[in-house]
């Protein structure tokens, strides 16, 4: 153990790969991981003590539904020589079209990602609600969404996966979204909190937080924790005093000169606020 501690001090001391924690801390490859191609995205995972990663499409690491099987074997193969989690991919779909052609297209497509997510050794699929538009009434638009996650969270528990709904776009603030999932019954899906203003309108963030808790999934969304106002401390302890057991992922949005170390930093603070969080509970 000594020596892996030498060979990769960050790994030793953030306990990547170690399956023990209930929270653990990864990378959304929004803006920081963008451009890392997948042996790189891993070894930066690697040493920067980023335990997980969360694969948004469209990006440089290439993990597509267009792929092919050698491709998603080869894929596979990567994440299983690694100690770094798949915790699965970041679609784009989301289910508030109007049009019903859309729709299923955008529902066809999730599930073209859940069967990639299964493939390649994923754990869920991450969704958007999205939006509410104007020339329909709300709660039809409600209904639909929620209708089309059950559809999608049975579909997802044939394959193994999770599906995630982010709290996102015109739906983000924390009284639509428990609306939704008032009609997204299906227990196969849960919320992706997204640490976004909207938690923090009406009564507070407690308040807001305690609307959706009994339907989080296992992943939770932030940028940067010690930029901003945002109330990262009183969220983490939420997350502990409510027994949540899942990943606090990295979805950051400056543009560092230097993103390893400021991955470093951010895991610095991390376990920090984690370690108040446990004294608070």
């Amino acid at each position: 153990m000594a020596a892996a501690a030498m060979a990769d001090p960050f790994a030793w001391a953030f306990g990547v790969g170690d399956p023990s924690r209930t929270i653990r801390l990864g990378l959304v490859t929004y803006l920081w991981g963008r451009d890392w191609d997948l042996p790189t995205l891993l070894a930066n995972c690697e040493k920067t003590g980023m335990e997980g990663v969360e694969l948004r499409t469209e990006h440089a690491h290439g993990v597509e539904p267009e792929i092919g099987p050698e491709k998603r074997a080869e894929v596979r193969k990567r994440f299983a020589d690694s100690p770094v989690v798949l915790v699965g991919l970041g679609s784009n779909e989301a289910f508030h079209y109007p049009e019903p052609e859309r729709l299923k297209q955008s529902i066809e497509r999730t599930k073209a990602f859940i069967k990639l997510s299964h493939d390649v050794g994923g754990l869920g699929v991450k969704v958007k609600p999205n939006d509410l538009p104007k020339q329909v009434p709300q709660e039809k638009t409600i209904e639909q969404i929620g209708r089309a996650l059950n559809e999608l969270a049975a579909f997802a528990a044939d394959y193994g996966q999770r599906l995630r709904l982010e709290v996102h776009g015109q739906c983000a603030p924390l009284p639509i979204m428990r609306k939704i999932m008032d009609v997204a019954t299906h227990p196969n899906v849960g919320l992706c909190w997204n640490s976004n203003a909207e938690d923090l309108q009406g009564q507070g963030l407690e308040y807001n937080f305690n609307l959706v808790k009994d339907r989080l999934g296992d992943t939770v969304h932030v940028r940067e924790l010690n930029l901003g106002d945002y109330p990262y401390q009183t969220l983490f302890n939420l997350l502990v005093a409510n027994n949540y057991k899942g990943w606090i992922l990295l979805e950051c949005r400056t543009n560092p000169p230097d993103r390893i170390a400021a991955l470093i930093e951010q895991r610095r603070v991390w376990e920090e606020m984690m370690a108040n969080a446990r004294k608070a509970a």
